[in-house]
């Protein structure tokens, strides 16, 4: 009868009764909704990507074009093993590689004297070179001089950034998702309709329900997970641009470096792989690459050094991340403590200088959906209670670490120690509050841009308080025999990449040696501070008496040149009296001068600190920070800060190193200038001389470098020792050999 085909019909599956009803209709429904929504996902999310490619490329093509420019013609013959008559080439006006490019085959073929062998090989040497170039050319955006180019790129990839971490995860579930739900839609089709599913077989009717409640399983997943909520959010993100072409430049500005590392990632450009993990040896990078990282918990991209970075941490358990200053090492930490986190551990312990307490709560609350528990000042101990029983990440100093009983074994995930250099000596009460909770932690990163200052015996030491066997195996004459040797036998506890060689786009750093000589005032200061034998007044004379100083004289040049080019300047100095003098200068020089902040020096509490760095970086127009470099030097993001005055040399190289990173680092826009004040004649080319030689011992040892030999006597002398032989030799040069011995002021 032609009615009673609109009766649900009986379907025998697995040799039992079954309907086909409104329930599985429903679910291949939602099913396909939830497909289609990963779909989109996916579409907003390409075309987001390609439309951050197609900006890049003018502006990529460009740069390689202006790096071809830039290359010899000569260099051909390095692209080849024919021998090429590059002279005549040369001699008809094709001058570099670019210009061969341009010129073409016919161009080429009617210099005299060149063959079409020629030709052919000229042009695929050029091209090889110019492959080369279109692979390690970086882009580096120019905020100073936006032009419709530049524009373009930054409002495509604003649409990204604002879109978040929470975006690139939709994306890959999305793809999970639809690799899995479109073929198990494809199956259930069979039930879509009660004529389908009559003319079916057993076979595909069974088929076609198994499919059905695996869709009602994912559906189930997905819905617990919050993912559909977590599609919608993203397409939404991922269609709305900026408000306007200013709020992206702006938002560039602040946020440069999650901008530089999207578009590192969708440019696909050839990175040095083996730089990128530190040059570790290979089996020791193969199991770090196996390691999962979890982003669960995570709310920052990572660059691919940095993941790895994160992965070696948790794969080797206890090691020294030493890359180079603002390569983002908190970063790195941060991503390693949110992997465990998602795998189930909750107490971590985050040990640091007080100048960075501030910065290290903010990053982990910014950066992660992680709880940030400060244990500081008086009621610290009440809130070690409080993060014992809730858990989080304490974050501590090295003093108030000494004061909290070490745990117990597995209850803490990892321990992280902050400028790891500061416990280089056992024999300091800090260094041994921080041995004793890296034994019984399972995991630690100790992370340090500066792991040896003077000797690399201390360096060992920290390798001692994360490996103890490592560190005995290692014999200190062998150490010292060969650097490579040295790296070889550390590689499986530590880590150190370079801001060269992973971060291409940084702007350029531009160091100049102020070289002064000094007023007749300056002289005699200095003069007297020889003959009293005062280290510390010789380094500081060329400021004693300010209305005739050579070097506050180049100072003030400095600063207002830069205050007309309306960047901001910070003005290191090891001493807080001539930071004193430099105020009042700035303030005497103009009334209507650039903003001062400062100075801030180790007397300044450690959260009022971040605060003058904060006022700086938000002053509109030109401005100066004033800081004394052991207290700023660490831990400090000063990107605002584009021209870096140092008063006088520091007695340890990686002081210096220290400071100039905190504007030269991951996140700076424009290029930086370092001007070193220097006085001819005396203790500051005598501090650059020792300089030099710590530098070269810092490349060789820890530094990836083409040092390969090195002797026991680069290893230098205390800084007691070189400060008195340098008052020796500066009293013997003044003829005052009968002057005072060496006296610490």
């Amino acid at each position: 009868m032609a009615g009673e085909c609109c009766w649900p019909l009986p379907v025998v599956v697995g040799g039992r009764g079954g309907r086909v009803g409104r329930g599985e209709r429903a679910t291949l429904a939602k099913g396909a909704r939830l497909y289609e929504a990963a779909r989109a996902v996916a579409g907003d999310h390409d075309r987001a990507v390609g439309a951050v490619r197609e900006a890049l490329k003018p502006i990529h093509d460009a740069e390689v074009r202006r790096e071809l420019e830039a290359i010899p013609v000569a260099r051909l013959q390095e692209a080849t093993e024919a021998r090429l008559r590059l002279g005549i080439v040369e001699r008809s006006g094709l001058r570099t590689v670019g210009r061969v490019l341009q010129a073409g085959p016919y161009r080429l073929r009617q210099i005299p004297g060149v063959g079409q062998v020629t030709v052919d090989q000229l042009l695929a040497a050029a091209r090889r070179l110019a492959d080369a170039a279109h692979e390690s050319v970086a882009v580096h955006i120019d905020v100073d001089r936006p032009e419709p180019r530049t524009t373009a790129l930054v409002t495509a990839l604003h649409v990204l950034v604002e879109a978040g971490p929470d975006a690139r995860r939709a994306v890959d579930r999305a793809a999970v998702l639809s690799a899995r739900l479109g073929p198990l839609l494809a199956d259930a089709q069979l039930v879509a309709g009660r004529f389908r599913t009559l003319l079916a077989g057993q076979e595909k009717r069974a088929r076609a329900l198994a499919a059905v409640a695996e869709i009602r399983s994912l559906l189930d997943e997905a819905d617990q997970a919050g993912v559909p909520g977590l599609f919608a959010q993203a397409s939404v993100d991922l269609l709305r641009g900026p408000s306007s072409d200013v709020a992206a430049w702006v938002d560039f500005e602040l946020r440069s470096a999650e901008y530089y590392s999207l578009l590192a990632g969708i440019s696909g450009r050839v990175t040095d792989s083996a730089a990128s993990e530190g040059f570790v040896p290979d089996e020791i990078a193969e199991r770090v690459r196996t390691q999962r990282l979890d982003d669960s918990h995570r709310r920052v991209s990572l660059r691919g050094y940095q993941a790895f970075g994160a992965r070696f941490a948790l794969a080797q358990r206890k090691v020294v991340l030493g890359d180079e200053m603002g390569l983002g090492k908190t970063i790195q930490a941060i991503a390693a403590l949110t992997h465990l986190a998602a795998e189930g551990q909750s107490h971590f312990m985050v040990v640091c200088p007080a100048s960075v307490l501030v910065n290290w709560t903010r990053e982990i609350e910014a950066r992660s959906t992680l709880r940030a528990a400060l244990l500081h000042g008086p009621d610290r101990h009440l809130a070690f209670a409080d993060w014992k029983g809730r858990g989080g990440v304490a974050v501590t100093t090295f003093e108030a670490l000494r004061g909290f009983p070490t745990p117990g074994g597995g209850e803490v995930g990892m321990l992280v120690v902050d400028e790891a250099h500061c416990v280089k000596n056992p024999k300091a009460l800090r260094s041994q509050a921080v041995a004793q909770w890296a034994e019984r932690c399972d995991r630690a990163l100790f992370m340090t841009g500066t792991p040896m200052e003077n000797r690399v015996a201390e360096f060992r030491n920290l390798v001692r308080m994360l490996a103890p066997g490592l560190a005995e195996s290692m014999d200190e004459w062998d150490a010292l025999a060969t650097s490579a040797a040295f790296r070889k036998a550390v590689a499986p506890v530590y880590l150190r990449r370079n801001q060269k060689d992973v971060l291409r786009e940084l702007p350029s750093l531009q160091q100049t040696d102020e070289w002064e000589e000094l007023s007749a005032s300056d002289e005699d200061a200095y003069f007297e501070a020889v003959r009293a034998g005062n280290f510390m007044a010789m380094r500081r004379a060329a400021y004693m008496r300010p209305e005739k100083s050579a070097k506050l004289g180049r100072l003030q040049e400095i600063v207002q040149e830069a205050r007309e080019n309306g960047q901001k300047t910070v003005v290191f100095s090891h001493f807080k009296d001539v930071l004193g003098v430099v105020k009042q200068a700035l303030a005497d020089q103009l009334s209507d001068g650039p903003a001062v902040f400062g100075p801030l020096t180790g007397s300044v509490p450690a959260g009022q600190r971040q605060r003058l760095v904060d006022d700086f970086a938000a002053a509109s127009g030109p401005a100066v920070l004033l800081a004394q470099i052991q207290a700023a030097g660490v831990g400090l993001n000063m990107q605002a800060a584009s021209v870096v005055i140092i008063c006088e040399p520091q007695i340890k190289p990686t002081i210096e190193h220290q400071a100039v990173a905190r504007a030269h680092r991951m996140g700076q826009v424009r290029p930086v200038q370092v001007h070193r004040l220097l006085a001819t004649g005396g203790v500051d080319e005598r501090v650059r001389e020792m300089l030099e030689r710590k530098t070269r011992l810092f490349d060789a040892y820890v530094r990836r470098s083409a040092v390969a030999e090195a002797t026991p006597d680069a290893v230098d002398a205390s800084d007691a020792e070189t400060a008195r032989r340098i008052v020796e030799e500066e009293q013997a040069r003044l003829g005052l050999t009968g002057g005072a011995p060496l006296r610490p002021e």
